[in-house]
């Protein structure tokens, strides 16, 4: 069985280190990267199942780096998860709008987040041809 490729977009360090040990020992491989140009860059030399898409990203912030991936026919099967600690009403609406397939808050929950993930990549799947 191939383990699920997992990329994170968070500028924050600690963040990003919480969910690549986090998800690391659920046995996911974990990329990294801190805003949209080295998340650009990744995808171009490998496809992850799924995104963790910070929201308040330095320069092209996360809602439109995801419109970006979702308008890009190599990039809009990828799940998205959108992070964010500005968690205010309406919010979770844009993130859908923008084509954002979950949303979860900050501060990380550490016994939810491998569960929504688990779930997003199990609806990936059955929608793969």
């Amino acid at each position: 069985m191939t383990v699920p490729p997992i990329l994170v977009v968070d500028d924050n360090p600690s963040n990003l280190k919480l969910v690549r040990v986090l998800l690391q020992a659920k046995g996911y491989v974990v990329t990294t990267a801190t805003d949209a140009d080295e998340a650009l860059a990744s995808l171009r030399s490998s496809r992850p199942r799924l995104i963790l898409m910070d929201l308040q990203l330095p320069g092209v912030d996360g809602l439109e780096l995801t419109r970006r991936l979702k308008a890009d026919p190599a990039t809009r099967d990828i799940p998205v998860v959108a992070l964010t600690a500005y968690a205010m009403k309406g919010d979770a609406k844009k993130a859908a709008e923008a084509g954002c397939d979950d949303y979860v808050t900050k501060p990380i929950d550490v016994e939810t987040l491998p569960g929504i993930i688990a779930a997003r990549l199990a609806a990936s799947a059955k929608r793969a041809p």
